[in-house]
């Protein structure tokens, strides 16, 4: 049976809080999409900002066939002890680990890690929903995107993008928020396929993270008012009524099929 290791980004503060309020972690939500698709893996999970045994794990990472890097509210260039872990335990994972899936925040900790940048979006964000992300020549012929749309809409929460690329990176995907969508580069022995989206993720979830983050999305002007952020949800809504969920998480069953087949 193959075998992966599941990374959560949040802090366990965080987490907690999701779940004191009834909400799925972001590990949690991974392991149900993965679930959707497969039950023939053996699956582990960690989290290199809270578990304090992170680096003994390190010894082992090369009994992974695989690892998915999941999403956190951080921002990289914070500069946190907690980050801090996350680069370091990030670059061992690159070391050791021959195929890895970065979503969001695992993208952007998978970027700096190779030596890429990560700053706040200049072009805004996206707040439960991407729209019009557009797959180039180099992504219709990557197995990122076997079967998907060329271009399409999403799930995805982000504030922060990807400005400078590791060297030998390739650009898979964009949209008019975030030049960078869609990535895959090699770090040591690492084949990286990162995306600034979240495929694993439900939009019904999406509408729940932004009445529970109603308050501080209202503070820091992520909505002009309560009415803008109700009109947000409705357009995430609408989506609902039209997505197909196969297709809404195509690269993470093309990703899942790549595991397969090492």
């Amino acid at each position: 049976m193959k075998k992966i290791l599941l990374v959560e980004g949040n802090l366990r503060e965080a987490n907690q809080e999701f779940t004191d309020n009834g909400i799925k972690t972001h590990t949690e939500s991974l392991r149900e999409s993965i679930d959707y698709f497969t039950n023939d893996l053996e699956i582990d999970s960690v989290n290199p900002s809270s578990d304090k045994n992170i680096f003994d794990t390190v010894k082992d990472l090369n009994k992974y066939d695989g690892l998915i890097w999941g999403g956190s509210s951080l921002n990289i260039y914070s500069d946190t002890m907690e980050i801090r872990r996350q680069l370091e335990f990030m670059k061992e994972c690159q070391k050791k680990v021959k195929n890895i899936l970065a979503i969001c925040w695992g993208m952007q900790v998978a970027v700096t890690a190779a030596g890429g940048i990560v700053k706040k979006g200049q072009n805004g964000s996206h707040r439960g929903i991407a729209h019009d992300i557009n797959i180039n020549e180099n992504g219709l012929r990557h197995p990122l995107y076997k079967d998907k749309d060329k271009i399409f809409n999403t799930p995805a929460f982000n504030y922060d993008e990807v400005v400078t690329l590791p060297s030998n990176a390739t650009l898979l995907s964009s949209n008019k928020v975030n030049n960078v969508m869609g990535i895959n580069f090699k770090s040591a022995l690492s084949n990286i396929w990162g995306i600034q989206y979240h495929p694993e993720i439900t939009y019904e979830k999406m509408i729940t993270l932004i009445n529970f983050r109603k308050e501080r999305l209202l503070e820091n002007k992520s909505f002009n008012d309560e009415n803008d952020l109700n009109s947000h949800i409705k357009i995430i809504e609408d989506e609902i009524k039209i997505t197909n969920k196969d297709l809404r998480m195509r690269e993470l069953k093309n990703w899942l099929n790549l595991i397969a087949n090492v």
